[in-house]
């Protein structure tokens, strides 16, 4: 009876040692840190690999320290001509510092959101309609140095923000479709314009080559009538120029 109970005692000591053991060791990926508080203070991050810490004393708070995508959601957002949208984006950023991830902010996650959320209807509550469709690299820039500046005392590094979507209003979009189409007929019209003065040009140089030489016109007159012989088989009524019977007529005088 006496070997039994000591069997038994063995097995839970034995198992005891093994959780106690099994709550010592810790393993993290090479993308995590762990933030160890000794006693409820922080004593120290651990890196990667395989770690010990004290049962019961310590604790070891895994931080991930890979780049986190996080979509934020629509907002609804008046530009500064007066134009209600909705506007989304996708932020970027990471944990740089883990205990200060932990330490400083309570659920960095959570606040870099809201913060994001915040700092979007912001920015783009002060720039107009047509500079956020224009110019969204800038407003970008601009968006990521405030948030990094903000989220640097939480060890949050945000390295990218973009705007996704901008959703406008219906008669909105039928303004701008019809502004566009002002825009191509305009264009399309200073194109003719310009290829109108360009032939005027080129047709008053040549009119001014052929008086200079009056050879060179006798010899397009009959440049066209070959061009026209050659078309079609009919009668042709064409004026004949005074300027191609001069020289007949100034042989007849002699």
């Amino acid at each position: 009876m006496f070997g039994l109970g000591s069997g038994f005692f063995l097995i839970i000591a034995l198992a005891f040692i093994v959780i106690i053991i099994g709550s010592a060791i810790r393993i993290l990926l090479e993308y995590e840190r762990g933030v160890v508080f000794r006693l409820g203070r922080f004593s120290g991050v651990k890196g990667p690999g395989l770690k010990f810490i004290i049962p019961v004393i310590d604790r070891l708070v895994k931080i991930n320290m890979r780049t986190i995508a996080m979509d934020i959601p629509p907002q609804d957002i008046i530009t500064r001509d007066n134009v209600s949208i909705k506007v989304n984006a996708v932020l970027y950023f990471r944990v740089v510092h883990p205990d200060k991830a932990l330490i400083e902010v309570d659920n960095y996650l959570y606040a870099t959101s809201q913060l994001a959320q915040t700092s979007l209807r912001s920015v783009l509550g002060q720039v107009e309609l047509d500079d956020l469709l224009s110019q969204r690299d800038k407003i970008n820039h601009n968006l990521q140095e405030i948030l990094d500046r903000q989220t640097d005392p939480w060890g949050v590094k945000v390295s990218n923000i973009e705007v996704k979507h901008v959703d406008l209003p219906a008669e909105m979009q039928r303004a701008m479709a019809r502004q566009a189409e002002a825009e191509r007929e305009r264009r399309a019209k200073v194109i003719h314009a310009q290829g109108e003065y360009q032939a005027s040009e080129t047709l008053a140089k040549a009119a001014h080559q052929i008086s200079a030489e009056p050879g060179a016109l006798q010899l397009r007159f009959l440049q066209t009538m070959t061009e026209i012989a050659t078309e079609k088989n009919s009668t042709i009524l064409f004026p004949m120029p005074l300027d191609l019977l001069k020289p007949f007529l100034k042989g007849e005088d002699k």
